[in-house]
Protein backbone atom coordinates (compact mmCIF):
# COMPACT_ATOMS: atom_id res chain seq x y z
CA UNK A 1 0.00 0.00 0.00
CA UNK A 2 1.22 3.49 -0.84
CA UNK A 3 0.97 5.08 2.59
CA UNK A 4 3.63 6.51 4.92
CA UNK A 5 1.38 5.95 7.92
CA UNK A 6 1.65 2.67 9.89
CA UNK A 7 -1.49 1.20 11.42
CA UNK A 8 -0.20 2.14 14.87
CA UNK A 9 -0.95 5.75 13.90
CA UNK A 10 -4.62 5.05 13.11
CA UNK A 11 -5.99 7.05 16.03
CA UNK A 12 -3.80 10.07 15.34
CA UNK A 13 -4.74 9.97 11.66
CA UNK A 14 -8.44 9.87 12.52
CA UNK A 15 -7.92 12.86 14.78
CA UNK A 16 -6.25 14.81 11.96
CA UNK A 17 -9.18 14.03 9.67
CA UNK A 18 -11.79 14.76 12.33
CA UNK A 19 -10.18 18.08 13.24
CA UNK A 20 -9.88 19.12 9.60
CA UNK A 21 -13.51 18.41 8.82
CA UNK A 22 -14.72 19.90 12.08
CA UNK A 23 -13.16 23.15 10.90
CA UNK A 24 -15.02 22.94 7.60
CA UNK A 25 -18.30 22.23 9.40
CA UNK A 26 -17.82 25.20 11.68
CA UNK A 27 -17.00 27.57 8.85
CA UNK A 28 -18.65 26.44 5.64
CA UNK A 29 -18.08 29.81 4.00
CA UNK A 30 -14.30 29.68 4.32
CA UNK A 31 -13.56 25.96 4.42
CA UNK A 32 -10.08 25.19 5.70
CA UNK A 33 -7.90 26.58 2.96
CA UNK A 34 -9.21 29.93 1.76
CA UNK A 35 -12.56 31.62 1.14
CA UNK A 36 -14.88 29.34 -0.80
CA UNK A 37 -12.38 26.48 -1.10
CA UNK A 38 -12.80 23.17 0.68
CA UNK A 39 -10.21 21.20 2.61
CA UNK A 40 -10.66 18.30 0.23
CA UNK A 41 -9.23 20.37 -2.58
CA UNK A 42 -12.37 19.46 -4.46
CA UNK A 43 -14.19 22.75 -4.74
CA UNK A 44 -13.65 25.83 -6.86
CA UNK A 45 -14.87 29.21 -5.66
CA UNK A 46 -18.45 28.05 -6.27
CA UNK A 47 -19.28 24.66 -4.71
CA UNK A 48 -22.47 24.44 -6.78
CA UNK A 49 -20.43 24.89 -9.96
CA UNK A 50 -18.32 21.87 -9.09
CA UNK A 51 -21.39 19.82 -8.17
CA UNK A 52 -23.00 20.60 -11.52
CA UNK A 53 -19.83 19.51 -13.30
CA UNK A 54 -19.98 16.24 -11.35
CA UNK A 55 -23.49 15.59 -12.65
CA UNK A 56 -25.75 16.94 -9.92
CA UNK A 57 -28.77 18.74 -11.35
CA UNK A 58 -29.71 22.33 -10.63
CA UNK A 59 -32.98 21.07 -9.13
CA UNK A 60 -31.15 18.74 -6.73
CA UNK A 61 -28.84 21.50 -5.57
CA UNK A 62 -31.59 24.09 -5.16
CA UNK A 63 -33.59 21.65 -3.01
CA UNK A 64 -30.76 21.10 -0.52
CA UNK A 65 -30.84 22.63 2.97
CA UNK A 66 -28.49 25.56 3.48
CA UNK A 67 -24.88 24.51 4.01
CA UNK A 68 -25.35 20.87 2.98
CA UNK A 69 -23.13 21.32 -0.08
CA UNK A 70 -19.66 22.19 1.21
CA UNK A 71 -17.84 21.40 -2.02
CA UNK A 72 -16.41 18.12 -0.72
CA UNK A 73 -17.49 15.89 -3.60
CA UNK A 74 -15.31 14.17 -6.18
CA UNK A 75 -18.17 12.36 -7.92
CA UNK A 76 -21.90 11.67 -7.84
CA UNK A 77 -22.45 8.31 -6.09
CA UNK A 78 -26.21 8.72 -5.65
CA UNK A 79 -26.64 8.95 -9.42
CA UNK A 80 -24.17 6.10 -9.95
CA UNK A 81 -26.21 3.92 -7.59
CA UNK A 82 -29.48 4.44 -9.52
CA UNK A 83 -31.45 4.46 -6.28
CA UNK A 84 -34.97 3.08 -6.27
CA UNK A 85 -38.04 3.79 -4.08
CA UNK A 86 -38.14 1.71 -0.91
CA UNK A 87 -34.42 0.98 -0.69
CA UNK A 88 -32.25 1.36 2.40
CA UNK A 89 -29.16 3.38 1.52
CA UNK A 90 -26.08 4.01 3.67
CA UNK A 91 -23.65 6.90 3.07
CA UNK A 92 -20.12 6.43 4.44
CA UNK A 93 -18.79 9.79 5.61
CA UNK A 94 -22.03 11.67 5.12
CA UNK A 95 -20.72 15.07 6.26
CA UNK A 96 -23.40 17.75 6.25
CA UNK A 97 -25.88 15.39 4.58
CA UNK A 98 -25.32 16.44 0.96
CA UNK A 99 -25.81 13.02 -0.68
CA UNK A 100 -28.22 11.72 1.97
CA UNK A 101 -30.72 14.53 1.39
CA UNK A 102 -30.55 13.84 -2.35
CA UNK A 103 -30.85 10.08 -1.81
CA UNK A 104 -33.81 10.51 0.53
CA UNK A 105 -35.91 12.04 -2.23
CA UNK A 106 -35.05 9.19 -4.59
CA UNK A 107 -35.95 6.35 -2.19
CA UNK A 108 -39.21 7.98 -1.05
CA UNK A 109 -41.39 7.44 1.99
CA UNK A 110 -40.84 3.68 2.10
CA UNK A 111 -37.06 4.00 1.90
CA UNK A 112 -34.51 4.70 4.62
CA UNK A 113 -31.32 6.78 4.24
CA UNK A 114 -28.59 6.50 6.90
CA UNK A 115 -25.54 8.73 7.06
CA UNK A 116 -22.50 7.78 9.16
CA UNK A 117 -19.76 10.26 10.00
CA UNK A 118 -16.86 10.43 12.45
CA UNK A 119 -17.08 14.21 13.02
CA UNK A 120 -19.61 15.42 15.62
CA UNK A 121 -19.66 18.90 14.08
CA UNK A 122 -20.66 17.47 10.71
CA UNK A 123 -23.37 15.35 12.32
CA UNK A 124 -24.76 18.38 14.13
CA UNK A 125 -24.95 20.30 10.85
CA UNK A 126 -26.68 17.40 9.09
CA UNK A 127 -29.14 16.76 11.92
CA UNK A 128 -30.02 20.45 12.14
CA UNK A 129 -31.03 20.33 8.48
CA UNK A 130 -33.43 17.39 8.85
CA UNK A 131 -36.30 19.69 9.84
CA UNK A 132 -35.86 21.75 6.66
CA UNK A 133 -35.67 18.60 4.54
CA UNK A 134 -38.83 17.16 6.12
CA UNK A 135 -40.72 20.44 5.70
CA UNK A 136 -39.77 20.67 2.01
CA UNK A 137 -40.35 17.02 1.12
CA UNK A 138 -42.87 15.73 3.65
CA UNK A 139 -40.50 12.79 4.15
CA UNK A 140 -39.25 11.38 7.44
CA UNK A 141 -36.75 8.89 6.04
CA UNK A 142 -33.23 10.13 6.90
CA UNK A 143 -31.02 9.78 9.96
CA UNK A 144 -27.38 10.41 10.86
CA UNK A 145 -25.22 8.25 13.14
CA UNK A 146 -21.83 8.92 14.75
CA UNK A 147 -19.29 6.24 13.93
CA UNK A 148 -16.17 5.12 12.12
CA UNK A 149 -16.51 3.70 8.64
CA UNK A 150 -14.15 0.90 9.74
CA UNK A 151 -16.70 -0.08 12.42
CA UNK A 152 -20.11 0.86 11.08
CA UNK A 153 -22.98 1.28 13.57
CA UNK A 154 -25.22 -0.73 11.23
CA UNK A 155 -26.59 -4.29 11.47
CA UNK A 156 -25.40 -7.18 9.32
CA UNK A 157 -27.19 -7.74 6.00
CA UNK A 158 -29.42 -4.69 6.45
CA UNK A 159 -28.57 -2.27 3.61
CA UNK A 160 -29.56 -2.38 -0.07
CA UNK A 161 -27.08 0.24 -1.32
CA UNK A 162 -23.89 1.82 0.02
CA UNK A 163 -22.66 5.12 -1.35
CA UNK A 164 -19.65 7.24 -0.39
CA UNK A 165 -18.23 10.44 -1.79
CA UNK A 166 -14.50 11.18 -1.43
CA UNK A 167 -14.19 9.55 2.00
CA UNK A 168 -12.69 6.03 1.93
CA UNK A 169 -9.32 7.53 0.97
CA UNK A 170 -9.28 9.16 4.43
CA UNK A 171 -9.38 5.82 6.25
CA UNK A 172 -6.16 4.41 7.76
CA UNK A 173 -7.51 0.88 7.18
CA UNK A 174 -9.26 0.74 3.83
CA UNK A 175 -9.36 -3.06 3.68
CA UNK A 176 -11.43 -3.02 6.88
CA UNK A 177 -13.81 -0.48 5.34
CA UNK A 178 -14.47 -2.84 2.44
CA UNK A 179 -15.03 -5.73 4.85
CA UNK A 180 -17.58 -3.61 6.71
CA UNK A 181 -19.28 -2.74 3.44
CA UNK A 182 -19.64 -6.45 2.68
CA UNK A 183 -20.90 -7.15 6.21
CA UNK A 184 -23.77 -4.67 6.25
CA UNK A 185 -24.94 -5.16 2.64
CA UNK A 186 -27.84 -7.50 2.03
CA UNK A 187 -27.12 -10.40 -0.34
CA UNK A 188 -27.32 -8.88 -3.81
CA UNK A 189 -26.78 -5.40 -2.39
CA UNK A 190 -24.67 -2.95 -4.36
CA UNK A 191 -21.95 -0.36 -3.84
CA UNK A 192 -21.48 2.95 -5.66
CA UNK A 193 -18.44 4.87 -4.43
CA UNK A 194 -16.80 8.03 -5.74
CA UNK A 195 -13.30 8.46 -4.33
CA UNK A 196 -9.73 9.50 -5.01
CA UNK A 197 -7.12 6.91 -6.02
CA UNK A 198 -3.50 6.93 -7.12
CA UNK A 199 -2.37 6.06 -10.63
CA UNK A 200 1.19 5.73 -9.33
CA UNK A 201 2.93 6.42 -5.99
CA UNK A 202 3.26 10.03 -4.91
CA UNK A 203 6.63 11.57 -3.94
CA UNK A 204 7.37 11.04 -0.21
CA UNK A 205 7.32 14.75 0.62
CA UNK A 206 3.69 15.01 -0.53
CA UNK A 207 2.65 11.92 1.44
CA UNK A 208 3.82 13.67 4.61
CA UNK A 209 1.67 16.79 4.08
CA UNK A 210 -1.23 16.97 6.54
CA UNK A 211 -3.25 19.10 4.13
CA UNK A 212 -2.72 16.49 1.42
CA UNK A 213 -3.99 13.78 3.77
CA UNK A 214 -7.08 15.71 4.80
CA UNK A 215 -7.34 16.89 1.21
CA UNK A 216 -8.06 13.37 -0.07
CA UNK A 217 -4.72 12.89 -1.83
CA UNK A 218 -1.99 11.57 0.50
CA UNK A 219 -4.17 8.81 1.93
CA UNK A 220 -5.48 7.57 -1.41
CA UNK A 221 -4.79 3.95 -2.37
CA UNK A 222 -3.51 2.80 -5.72
CA UNK A 223 -6.30 1.97 -8.18
CA UNK A 224 -5.31 -1.70 -8.28
CA UNK A 225 -5.30 -1.92 -4.48
CA UNK A 226 -8.80 -0.45 -4.30
CA UNK A 227 -10.12 -3.13 -6.63
CA UNK A 228 -8.23 -5.90 -4.82
CA UNK A 229 -9.56 -4.83 -1.41
CA UNK A 230 -13.15 -4.84 -2.62
CA UNK A 231 -12.75 -8.31 -4.13
CA UNK A 232 -10.98 -9.64 -1.03
CA UNK A 233 -13.95 -8.49 1.07
CA UNK A 234 -16.19 -10.77 -0.97
CA UNK A 235 -17.69 -8.30 -3.44
CA UNK A 236 -18.12 -9.37 -7.06
CA UNK A 237 -18.14 -8.18 -9.73
CA UNK A 238 -16.04 -5.08 -8.97
CA UNK A 239 -15.56 -2.34 -11.56
CA UNK A 240 -13.29 0.71 -11.21
CA UNK A 241 -13.63 3.58 -13.66
CA UNK A 242 -10.85 6.19 -13.63
CA UNK A 243 -11.91 9.80 -14.23
CA UNK A 244 -8.78 11.99 -14.61
CA UNK A 245 -10.80 15.01 -15.69
CA UNK A 246 -11.70 15.79 -12.06
CA UNK A 247 -8.10 16.48 -11.02
CA UNK A 248 -7.49 18.37 -14.25
CA UNK A 249 -10.41 20.62 -13.30
CA UNK A 250 -8.92 21.23 -9.84
CA UNK A 251 -5.64 22.28 -11.40
CA UNK A 252 -7.54 24.55 -13.81
CA UNK A 253 -9.49 26.10 -10.91
CA UNK A 254 -6.12 26.80 -9.21
CA UNK A 255 -7.29 25.13 -6.02
CA UNK A 256 -4.78 25.94 -3.19
CA UNK A 257 -3.91 22.30 -2.47
CA UNK A 258 -3.36 21.48 -6.12
CA UNK A 259 -1.21 24.59 -6.58
CA UNK A 260 1.05 23.18 -3.85
CA UNK A 261 1.11 19.78 -5.52
CA UNK A 262 2.12 21.29 -8.85
CA UNK A 263 5.02 23.08 -7.16
CA UNK A 264 6.24 19.90 -5.41
CA UNK A 265 5.96 17.39 -8.25
CA UNK A 266 8.89 16.58 -10.55
CA UNK A 267 9.29 18.96 -13.50
CA UNK A 268 7.15 18.09 -16.48
CA UNK A 269 4.55 16.25 -14.40
CA UNK A 270 1.09 17.23 -13.19
CA UNK A 271 -1.20 16.05 -10.35
CA UNK A 272 -3.36 14.19 -12.88
CA UNK A 273 -0.34 12.01 -13.66
CA UNK A 274 -0.55 10.68 -10.10
CA UNK A 275 -4.09 10.95 -8.75
CA UNK A 276 -7.59 10.67 -10.19
CA UNK A 277 -11.20 10.47 -9.17
CA UNK A 278 -12.58 6.94 -9.49
CA UNK A 279 -16.02 5.39 -9.56
CA UNK A 280 -16.17 1.99 -7.86
CA UNK A 281 -19.21 -0.23 -8.33
CA UNK A 282 -19.64 -3.68 -6.86
CA UNK A 283 -22.20 -6.20 -5.55
CA UNK A 284 -22.43 -8.62 -2.67
CA UNK A 285 -23.00 -12.12 -3.98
Amino acid sequence: MNSPFPKTQSNSLRKLVRDGYAKIAQDTAAGCCSPGVSCCGSAPQDADQLARELGYTVEELQALPDGANMGLSCGNPAALAALKPGETVLDLGSGGGFDIFIAGRKIGATGHAIGVDITPEMLAKARNNIAHYTKETGLNNVEFRLGEIEHLPVADNSVDVIISNCVINLSPDKAQVWREIARVLKPGGRVAVSDMALLKPLPPEILKMVEALVGCVAGAALVKDTEEQARAAGLSPVAVRVKPEYVSAMVHFEDPLYRKLVAMLPPGTSPDDYVASVEVTARKA
